[in-house]
Parts: C-alpha cells; sequence; structure tokens
C-alpha cells in the first residue's frame, strides 16, 4: 500500500492536480507564456515514454502512442500555444482511444518542482489534510431514517489514518440500527485504504476484498480487511450502497467488490467506470500527467468494471435511490420481524406509505 504522502500525490493528481501541484521556492515562479514548438514536443516526448512504460493496459498504451505521434505527425499541435488549451487537446486524444476517465495530462501556470511526484512536501502534506478536516474528510451526512435505518453519507474517502476516529463515531451511531444505507452518489474517489477501513465494519472476520495489479512491478498485491476496527461492527446489518453516474473510483472498488461478496446490494444509476489506480508524472516545467500503472479486481469476479462501470442490484434514477433502497430495507428488516406484532405493523404501515410515495414519483433526500 502506498504511503501517505505516495497516495497523497497521487489524489493531487487524479483529483486537483494543478491546485495541489508542487511549486518551485519563490523566483522561480513564471506567469503564463505562449507555448513553443519544443515545450510541445517535451511534453509529448515525456507523456509517450511514461505512459508505455507504466500504463496499466500495454496494447491500449501503444494504441495512444500511435494515435498521438499520428496527430504530432499531421501538425495537429502546431498551432496550440495556450498551456491548458494543449493539456485538454492531448487529454481528448488519449482518451478517446482508451476510454479511461482517470488518465489525463494537466497544465500549471506555476513552475512545477522536478522534486519526486510521490514525494510531496510536509507543506504539500498539511495542507492536503487541513483541506480534508474543513469539510470533515468528506463525512457530509449521518442519520436514522424512520423504521431504525441507518444512512451514512461519504462524498470522497481521505486516507484511514485521517478518519479513523470519524468512522469509529459513525460505526457507534450506526450500530443500534436494523440496517444501514451508504451513500456514494457524489462520491468521486480518494484513497485506497480509506475505503478499506470502512468496509473492514461490514464483516465479522478478514476478508480477501479485492487484488491490485501493478503492470511497471508486474506485482500483485492483495487487500484485506483489516482484523480489528476501532467501535462497534456492523457485520450484522443489511447494506445498501447508492450509487450515480457521477460514483468514480474509489467508491466504485466498494459498491463493485462488496456486491461480489453478496454482501451489499446496490441501489441506483451505472457508475462512471474507473477501475484503475493514478499516480502524477511530471512531464516538464509546466505538465502534469496523471497515468493509471494498476487495476484492482474482485478475487470473486476475477474482473473489475472499468469502462462499463458497476451495474446496481436495483437500477433507478440516482435521485430515486435513497427512497428505494429505504423501502428494500423495511422490507428486509419486517421478513426478520416475528413475535412482536406492534413493530410489524409499524414497520407495513411505513413500507405501504413509502411505496405510496414512490409510486406518485416522489423522491426521499
Amino acid at each position: 500500500m502506498f504511503a501517505v504522502a505516495a497516495m497523497v500525490a497521487a489524489l493531487c493528481a487524479q483529483e486537483t492536480p494543478i491546485m495541489l501541484a508542487q511549486a518551485a521556492p519563490d523566483g522561480q515562479r513564471t506567469t503564463e507564456h505562449r507555448l513553443t514548438q519544443a515545450e510541445r514536443a517535451e511534453v509529448i516526448h515525456a507523456l509517450l515514454k511514461s505512459m508505455e512504460s507504466d500504463y496499466i493496459l500495454p496494447d491500449v498504451a501503444k494504441q495512444m502512442a500511435q494515435a498521438i505521434r499520428e496527430h504530432q505527425a499531421r501538425h495537429e499541435y502546431d498551432s496550440i500555444t495556450d498551456g491548458e488549451q494543449f493539456a485538454k487537446t492531448l487529454t481528448q486524444d488519449l482518451q478517446a482511444v482508451s476510454h479511461d476517465h482517470h488518465l489525463g495530462v494537466d497544465y500549471s501556470a506555476e513552475f512545477v518542482s522536478d522534486r519526486p511526484m510521490d514525494k510531496p512536501s510536509p507543506e504539500d502534506i498539511r495542507k492536503f489534510r487541513l483541506q480534508g478536516e474543513r469539510r470533515n474528510f468528506e463525512y457530509r451526512r449521518i442519520e436514522v431514517l424512520p423504521g431504525n435505518v441507518g444512512l451514512l453519507q461519504v462524498d470522497g474517502f481521505y486516507p484511514a489514518e485521517y478518519v479513523r476516529e470519524i468512522v469509529a463515531g459513525a460505526a457507534g451511531f450506526l450500530s443500534h440500527t436494523d440496517a444501514v444505507i451508504l451513500d456514494f452518489r457524489q462520491n468521486h474517489g480518494g484513497m485506497v485504504d480509506g475505503p478499506l477501513l470502512l468496509e473492514s465494519y461490514f464483516f465479522k472476520e478478514m476478508t480477501h476484498i479485492s487484488d491490485s495489479y501493478n503492470r511497471a512491478e508486474n506485482s500483485t498485491q492483495q487487500f484485506w480487511t483489516m482484523p480489528v476496527v476501532p467501535g462497534p461492527s456492523l457485520a450484522d446489518k443489511d447494506l445498501y450502497i447508492l450509487t450515480s453516474h457521477d460514483t468514480f473510483s474509489a467508491p466504485e472498488a466498494f459498491a463493485y467488490d462488496m456486491q461480489a461478496l453478496g454482501r451489499a446490494k446496490v441501489v441506483g444509476e451505472v457508475t462512471g467506470g474507473g477501475a484503475h489506480g493514478t499516480k502524477p508524472y511530471r512531464l516538464s516545467a509546466h505538465f502534469i500527467a496523471s497515468i493509471p500503472f494498476n487495476r484492482g479486481t474482485s478475487p470473486v469476479t476475477h474482473t473489475d468494471y472499468e469502462g462499463v462501470g458497476v451495474k446496481p442490484d436495483v437500477q433507478v434514477p440516482a435521485s430515486e435511490a435513497l427512497l428505494t433502497a429505504h423501502i428494500l430495507a423495511l422490507h428486509g428488516i419486517l421478513a426478520r420481524t416475528t413475535g412482536d406484532p406492534g413493530r410489524k405493523a409499524e414497520l407495513e404501515k411505513l413500507i405501504e406509505d413509502l411505496e405510496a410515495k414512490q409510486k406518485s414519483g416522489g423522491v426521499e433526500e
């Protein structure tokens, strides 16, 4: 597993590469400038070199390299002097072949340090963590819905060491519910061990979650749930995961792996289809590439969701996913309710009301 510093750099490249790019000391920063032919050639050379050596799918890497060289030979890049436009064009040309939305090129008007991209400075890490703290590390909402169904909304995944106390507190809050809904509809990615920590609460024993193949190292790493987690276990709870078309990367892996293991039902829309892990590559003084270098697969399906997304067990528009999952959870609770006529009647009435709302086109947010 990556060190936190490396994961910070990877997330910076994947989510907000320019905002968190490593700038050189004062005095070396540059202003916006017009690209020269030499600069464009330098960026393309570095991009293709890194891609051909590290991109997770070698055959696709060759196809992309060929396409870029053909564009270059036709002088299609010659008139581009704006850095952002050049980065955008390269990204579009790469994705036209690969359809890999983790792959891309970004431009920085400021000088990008030649320090290794996977070793952000202590100041980079401090700012990254502070940014997360101000957003509660993307743990956005927690409540108990009618019928004693727990709801936890997570809009991104930070390193496990950052969120350990938050997740333990959430587990404590949800520990007396009869089912749990995880809302990932607005979750666009994050760190590997952030999802792993949360997943670990939903298993009684260590469970093999996924495998990750690193092309450059030609190595495979297994990921297992953690043997011990702080706070109460949620292993006895029915679990539902909400998704949308915008659900991408780390939350997709969470949903895909839990679905494959039979541990959760996915409700909502087919997800974005980004199964490849990325890290940043410095291409030049002003350009950074985010290149997928590994691939996660399920030990159950032996494949992934790259390009196709996670297919829900119950497919409904994202706006209807919460209401649908709530009703499903209540049906599950009702099926397990015996010897308590009052509770059974309460659940039946609640289901009736929510199903009427569902039929009338209502949504629950």
